[in-house]
């Protein structure tokens, strides 16, 4: 901007509220056409603005003019003129920037506060909301969250201008879900490009979604990408045909302790940004979002014997380039990817996508991150079958708490005894089940038997909790958690006397439909316990991300109890679960040393052979027993 074209008396470099005609000398440049203003669109009727000032037709935008006054050429604006919502509580910043949008050729319409911010979004669509940080009632931060919350929002470009000059605010507001952060006082000239050039984005992939240059009604309105159903559907229609391809199950890499640390609205940024790279990756084939952080990629009719390389390749692309969180932090996404080749076939696409994720279980294992399923045989599948043929026996071990207490507390541990009297461990059995498509069924009774016993215990002098164990598998699915809670309802058994208990390794993978099994739970007061637990960042976040009330602590720590640097871990590990208000569940405790170094540690409960071996009565003295 030339310095003559300042108010008197203002300095240069100083943002300024323009004259009311500001935007005419846009719109009189060269081959523009004289238009009469278009009726406004009122503000909010609680607004203590001044009506905005008459709309322009739709102009073209202008060549961005240089601080010296220079033009560059621009890119052509869209067909339609940009619809901006501005919401500023500041009459002078509100007319400011109206007037240099204006001039721009946008619409600009302006509201005072949040109260109508919805309305106005269904009523004016918006290309872009300039949004003020400090606002009467609801803060511009949680509005923008609000807004984010709402079906088709996602990527509404919302854009801060605001004068605080915290740095730290800045990086809150651009967790919120905001997209960009201007600092006031602002340039007319750096205003509209900054509006300009998001807007442009916006509408550039907005013809990418469903219905616009010919992409299917198939599609996630929120990521451009086939729906997780349609490419579940494709999948079921190939395994039917018996084409010939892949399908491949797509993780990324501490997902938890991303979004912990830049917050859910980055998170959900970075997944969709994760997406449409992996579509890229994997293109010509169909990739759709599976969960949190996970991707499912249908490759139908591609060489078998390329399968390796496509895996490969999507894994390279995914890391291939960081992924901008905001203006000056960037982070590098990590993933494994498991695969399996279409033919000789799966029964549907529920067991192509467990055999997969099983597969991807396999390749966080692996330094290349990439792992091939291998399909078994028939012959094998029987065996599997024929393992499972036998009598459920469950045995009983006591989970003591180190102080005493009156509470009966019991994990039920599952045995099958054989035809020829072999009685086979859970470790033996579990796997078998999975493997013949089987393990909802065990699960149901094993659960059904634990629902038994705290009927019939229900009067008992010491208050009964049982402890069963339970597959990801089979908690993902609805039908399962509609039996369980109709069963104590019919039952009429306190939740809180069973606790189910899932593996860190599963939960790892499941944890998005682990969380919305544990939310449905929670009315009836069932508890869960984290088994299994090692350290790391993704395990810590699961502390707090779960609705957990137990931890039982990986089989090392008591093993390995007399290395100094195990026992110092352990005790990291029951630190961070007491701050996070769980308690923590020594188990196979073999010694009365493992026992004192878990005392010492501040485990709250041991577990193992040397307070009682697993049984089939349930006669431990709790009352009377203290460590």
């Amino acid at each position: 901007m030339a310095a003559n074209e300042f108010p008197a008396g203002a300095r240069p470099g100083r943002a300024e509220t323009p004259p009311a005609d500001h935007w005419q000398r846009w719109a009189s440049a060269p081959g523009a056409t004289d238009h009469p203003p278009l009726p406004v669109v009122s503000a909010m009727a609680s607004s203590s603005l001044t009506p905005p000032l008459p709309l322009p037709l739709p102009l073209p935008l202008p060549p961005a003019a240089d601080d010296a006054g220079n033009s560059s050429d621009a890119p052509a604006a869209a067909d339609s003129s940009y619809r901006v919502l501005i919401v500023e509580d500041d009459r002078a910043q509100a007319l400011f920037a109206q007037s240099v949008l204006h001039g721009a050729g946008m619409q600009a319409v302006v509201l005072s506060d949040a109260d109508g911010v919805q309305q106005a979004i269904r009523e004016q669509r918006p290309d872009l909301i300039l949004m003020d940080l400090h606002l009467p009632g609801l803060d511009g931060m949680r509005l923008t969250a609000m807004i984010r919350q709402q079906p088709g929002m996602q990527l509404l470009p919302i854009v801060f201008l605001s004068g605080d000059p915290d740095p730290e605010r800045q990086f809150e507001v651009l967790d919120s879900g905001a997209d960009d952060y201007l600092s006031k006082p602002i340039r007319p000239r750096h205003l509209i490009a900054a509006v300009a050039n998001r807007i442009r984005r916006a509408r550039a992939q907005a013809a990418t979604l469903p219905g616009a240059n010919g992409v299917p009604a198939s599609s996630n309105p929120e990521t451009g990408l086939p729906t997780r159903h349609h490419v579940l559907q494709q999948l079921n229609t190939a395994l039917a045909h018996r084409d010939r391809g892949g399908v491949f199950f797509v993780e990324i890499s501490s997902a938890l302790g991303l979004r912990e640390r830049y917050g859910y609205a980055a998170f959900e940024r970075l997944m969709v940004q994760a997406g449409q790279r992996l579509a890229e990756a994997g293109h010509p084939h169909l990739l759709a979002r599976l969960n949190d952080n996970s991707f499912l990629l249908l490759a139908r009719d591609a060489d078998e014997q390329g399968l390796d390389a496509i895996a490969a390749s999507l894994r390279e692309q995914l890391s291939a380039r960081a992924f901008i969180i905001r203006d000056d932090e960037s982070v590098h996404l990590r993933g494994v990817v498991g695969y399996a080749p279409l033919s000789p076939g799966f029964d549907d696409a529920s067991s192509a996508l467990e055999a997969i994720e099983r597969t991807t279980l396999q390749a966080r294992l692996l330094s290349a991150g990439v792992a091939s399923h291998v399909h078994r045989q028939a012959a094998t599948e029987q065996e599997h079958l024929a393992l499972l043929e036998g009598q459920l026996e469950l045995a009983y071990q006591p989970i003591v708490a180190v102080a005493g207490g009156d509470t009966a507390q019991y994990q039920l541990l599952l045995r099958l005894r054989q035809a020829d009297g072999t009685v086979l461990t859970a470790g033996q059995v579990i796997p078998a089940a999975e493997a013949a498509g089987r393990i909802a069924d065990l699960d149901q009774q094993v659960l059904e038997h634990a629902m038994g016993l705290l009927d019939l215990y229900r009067h008992a002098t010491q208050p009964l909790n049982l402890f069963v164990s339970q597959s990801l598998r089979t908690l993902q699915r609805d039908a399962f958690a509609d039996w369980l809670l109709e069963s104590l309802q019919q039952r009429d058994l306190p939740g809180s006397a069973l606790v189910i208990d899932v593996r860190l390794p599963d939960a790892l993978i499941h944890t998005v439909p682990l969380q919305q099994f544990c939310q449905r739970m929670a009315a009836a007061g069932v508890r869960f316990c984290l088994s299994q637990f090692e350290p790391s960042s993704e395990a810590d976040a699961l502390l707090t991300h779960l609705p957990l009330s137990f931890v039982r602590t990986a089989a090392r720590f008591s093993s390995s109890h007399s290395n100094p640097g195990t026992r110092e871990e352990l005790r990291r590990v029951i630190e961070r679960a007491h701050a996070a208000g769980l308690q923590i569940i020594g188990q196979q405790i073999e010694d009365p040393q493992a026992a004192a170094a878990m005392w010492v540690g501040g485990v709250d409960f041991i577990q193992g052979n040397m307070v009682q071996s697993a049984g089939s009565d349930l006669n431990f003295d709790f009352h009377n027993t203290v460590l």
